[in-house]
């Protein structure tokens, strides 16, 4: 686990009491549990996915983001309907966070026509634009360039929304982060910056690769506030995520919060883990996202035993329904093929 000094963090043990955190955060009990849930639909939705990559049924390769569950919806929890998502490869459960429909996504992982985009998206470019998700990159860092344009064309047309780019460790190192960075301090542009440091970029220890970490501390070179925050600690990312949303919506410029967490999976389909040993995935599994939140709700009364089972299977049958509905989806027309290639 890192030793870096967090912005927020809470101790469990003096802090059984959820309710006391979620009523300073605007939650209610309700919020809560639907944040569990969320939670547990994306670990079971990317368990499935690799489940049917195993089967053949998944096309291309897939980026697993079992693991970073905290932040996903963490994040989620703050961002409006009318703010923007700029998202990445290992970006489903953001996706799902903000409100995505688990059959759609499920369709566009099979290629299906039902998909969010007809099937021609797959794992890492699934975007909805007409919800203002404006689409996972393939390109490592890609959405970091887009950003900037997106934030200004908010801040030109004077609208209250929040530009959300999310983006890796890896990408952080590139030099459009600094220059899209730069730009939108210059320009106070309503960008909120989202790095999820999983401490590897594919197979390289975050450590050997950054001359400096954490990477928050790059956001003082701009002049705009940087937080550093326990990304397996779904309510310390919403209230660090809610100062960046509500900084940037007023009109004070950018803001780079940065989610220190850990990826399960390999890198992609194609990685064989061979870089980092066991211990190391259990001692993260030890600090899992979904494990820890449990216990706090359980701690405070706001479910039990009973409840987990039953939300565990009400969320599979969610994620069995989505499989099922993508299976019986119409695969896409090859004479319709370079639809929505060009505008």
């Amino acid at each position: 686990m890192s030793k870096t000094k967090l912005d927020v963090k809470y101790d469990n043990e003096k802090t059984k009491d959820v309710i006391k955190r979620a009523e300073k955060l605007g939650l209610t009990k309700p919020d809560l549990i639907e944040m569990y849930k969320t939670m547990i639909k994306i670990r079971l939705f990317e368990e499935k996915a690799d489940e049917l990559y195993a089967l053949g049924k998944v096309h291309g390769t897939m980026h697993l983001s079992a693991g970073q569950e905290g932040v996903a919806v963490g994040t989620g929890t703050v961002m409006r309907e009318i703010d923007y998502l700029l998202n990445h490869h290992r970006g489903h459960g953001h996706f799902i966070a903000s409100g995505a429909d688990v059959k759609k996504m499920m369709a566009e992982f099979l290629g299906k026509d039902t998909g969010y985009c007809h099937g021609r998206g797959g794992s890492m470019h699934i975007a909805d634009v007409d919800a203002n998700n404006l689409g996972a990159n393939g390109i490592v860092g890609g959405g970091i360039e887009l950003v900037a344009g997106v934030g200004l064309a908010i801040k030109m047309k004077g609208e209250e929304r929040v530009a959300l780019v999310i983006f890796g460790d890896g990408a952080a190192n590139l030099g459009i982060f600094h220059e899209s960075m730069n730009m939108a301090a210059i320009w106070d542009l309503p960008i909120v910056y989202l790095c999820e440091n999983n401490h590897y970029a594919m197979s390289a220890d975050v450590t050997r690769v950054s001359s400096k970490v954490p990477f928050k501390d790059r956001a003082e070179a701009h002049g705009i506030p940087g937080y550093f925050v326990d990304g397996n600690d779904v309510l310390a990312v919403h209230e660090i995520m809610k100062k960046a949303a509500d900084h940037a919506r007023s009109g004070k410029g950018p803001v780079f919060v940065e989610a220190e967490t850990y990826r399960y999976f390999g890198h992609s389909k194609s990685d064989r883990n061979l870089y980092r040993t066991k211990e190391e995935i259990q001692a993260w599994k030890d600090e899992d996202p979904i494990g820890r939140f449990e216990t706090l709700l359980i701690d405070a009364d706001v479910i039990n035993e009973e409840d987990v089972e039953i939300i565990y299977q009400e969320m599979n049958q969610v994620i069995e329904d989505a499989v099922s509905f993508a299976e019986n989806s119409p695969d896409p027309d090859p004479s319709n093929v370079t639809e929505w290639v060009y505008a």
